[in-house]
């Protein structure tokens, strides 16, 4: 490495943008301008895109990674929306050079955009040495989109609201999953508008649960009610969650906020990733990842 490039990598500032797992969603209710209110339990995956940001006189993104060509990096890109937010926030002058790496499915139901704006966010503040308060800082994320606030707050959540109401849920005990994705983009907007039916209540739990057999007894009373609009609008769905289902170790399948990417959850890592061989052996056009589970503990390891 040279000089340089030894003296650009110093001062780059990286920060991971796990992919956000919805154990279950559900559609509580629906508020007058048309967002619908939801009750979800949010876990994140030890998988993942980069945000890395470094010095410059603009503000510039690069987007590189497998799924990098199917992300615009134009004005429109959330991260530099939120990039541009945060500055006008904080009256930050100075400008950036933000480089996305872009591992997860795009359009994928795992939060990949929102988790990038978060994590930009965060590689920022700490480029720019700022620290907006924390009330500001929600204000903001939520201004970005739904999703974005749990994701800059990055541990296990209850969300309610339309993503604005973030609550702790009980520690969760280590467990493992496998996400898969079948190459199909879904759109978010559409699935709502395709969901029928009555709302459900809120089910969350209070009591911890003491290993990984009975987070998954809790979660087996839950479910996602946007699997139904999801399947009529992109039927592979079904193909992926009968895949997990039949994987030995699986404990329950079911896809991930609205689609397409579905989980599969397991007590034991060489359970995830034998599943993840066999059905990536089977399915070569998946996209398929084994990933722990971040508690709260391993969430809290990660870089600020």
């Amino acid at each position: 490495m040279g000089t340089a490039t030894a003296a650009a990598a110093a001062t780059e500032i990286v920060r991971l943008a796990p992919a956000k797992v919805n154990l279950y969603l559900h559609v509580v209710g629906r508020r007058a301008d048309g967002y619908h209110l939801l009750d979800s339990l949010i876990v994140f995956a030890g998988v993942g895109d980069d945000v890395a940001v470094a010095p410059a006189r603009d503000l510039t993104l690069a987007v590189d990674g497998p799924f990098g060509p199917l992300v615009p990096a134009g004005p429109e890109n959330l991260v530099l929306r939120a990039a541009r937010a945060l500055a006008e926030r904080t009256g930050v002058k100075a400008g950036a050079r933000i480089r996305l790496t872009k591992r997860l499915p795009v359009a994928a139901g795992i939060g990949g955009g929102s988790a990038d704006a978060a994590a930009a966010l965060k590689a920022l503040c700490a480029l720019w040495r700022v620290a907006p308060e924390p009330g500001a800082m929600a204000d903001l994320a939520l201004a970005l989109g739904a999703d974005v606030p749990v994701c800059l707050a990055g541990r296990p959540a209850f969300v309610g609201g339309i993503g604005e109401d973030i609550a702790p849920p009980p520690p969760l005990p280590p467990a493992w999953m496998v996400l898969v994705n079948p190459g199909v983009a879904v759109s978010t907007p559409q699935i709502f508008k395709a969901r029928t039916g009555a709302f459900s209540a809120p089910n969350r739990f209070s009591a911890p649960p003491q290993d990984a057999p009975a987070l998954f007894a809790a979660l087996a009373l839950c479910r996602n009610d946007l699997t139904a609009p999801a399947l009529t609008l992109a039927p592979a769905i079904a193909d992926v969650l009968a895949a997990l289902a039949a994987r030995p170790g699986c404990a329950l399948s079911r896809m991930s906020g609205s689609g397409a990417t579905c989980f599969g959850l397991f007590a034991e890592a060489g359970q995830a990733a034998a599943a993840a061989a066999a059905i990536a052996a089977d399915h070569r056009q998946w996209w398929v990842q084994p990933a722990p589970m971040l508690t709260a503990a391993a969430q809290a390891a990660l870089p600020a």
